[in-house]
């Protein structure tokens, strides 16, 4: 393998990687496949199912189950996975939207309640801000960090009726990372931003695999592809790039006319 994308003796931290068909799971399966060490975390159990299909294909997994909306539980997984695995290298922040039992609310703006508007905020920001506040210092520390963040061109490019606050999430998780970026430059870490469009993943409904139909390419894309990004900043290669936010698409953000 290529050294600008070997991830070997590297320890890479997923995070909203329950799902087998995610954008989490893709990711963990191709940073191990680069000899990265994976961890896993999601919000239940079944994130040691994951890590029971990635040992099973000879990677190096661990799972933790955290929510991360919930700072003092982060600050203490990160204490932990620092005592059992010391520090994490890579962290890709893809919590967020969607979780298992969980159910996402959709309101025009001057109809939402508060409460649906600060648990979107604490799910796609908040978990974002506090792993990357829990794991950045060690990155600093040791002169070397990747910290991809899993955005969306909702928010930062386009938007839905409905998702004023998951459109306000993503875009501000967009906007730190810029600040970070500029923050932590010197220490040899990076911060970057993946913004998926349509994703064929298990929580994708009707109406967003029928939109997807009318992509430039004619279809969603897959969460390989996503993980293909993900990778590919979080890898040596990528080591000149910082604070910014990479459109994976189609094509679809391309085009004024978006109907059939």
């Amino acid at each position: 393998m290529h050294p600008l994308f070997s991830l070997a003796g590297k320890t890479a931290l997923i995070s909203g990687a329950g799902s087998r068909e995610g954008i989490g799971m893709a990711a963990a399966r191709v940073l191990a496949e680069l000899g990265a060490r994976v961890v896993l975390v999601s919000t239940t159990g079944r994130i040691f199912e994951r890590v029971s299909e990635l040992k099973a294909e000879g990677h190096d997994a661990h799972g933790f189950v955290c929510n991360l909306s919930e700072r003092a539980a982060v600050c203490q997984l990160a204490a932990a996975i620092a005592v059992t695995l010391g520090t994490v290298d890579i962290l890709v922040n893809n919590a967020g939207m969607t979780q298992l039992g969980a159910s996402e609310s959709f309101a025009l703006f001057h109809e939402c309640e508060d409460a649906d508007w600060d648990t979107a905020i604490e799910r796609n920001l908040g978990t974002c801000y506090n792993a990357t506040r829990a794991f950045l210092p060690a990155m600093v520390a040791q002169g070397w960090g990747r910290v991809v963040n899993v955005s969306s061109v909702t928010g930062p490019l386009v938007s839905n009726p409905g998702e004023a606050a998951y459109s306000a999430a993503k875009a501000a998780m967009v906007g730190m990372s810029r600040s970070i970026a500029l923050d932590v430059a010197r220490f040899g870490v990076t911060i970057n931003n993946v913004a998926p469009g349509w994703v064929a993943t298990a929580s994708q409904s009707a109406s967003e695999q029928q939109a997807s139909r009318h992509t430039p390419l004619g279809r969603a894309g897959t969460p390989m592809e996503m993980a293909g990004m993900i990778a590919f900043l979080a890898s040596p290669g990528a080591s000149y790039i910082t604070g910014q936010m990479m459109v994976i698409d189609g094509g679809n953000c391309l085009q004024e006319s978006k109907g059939a």
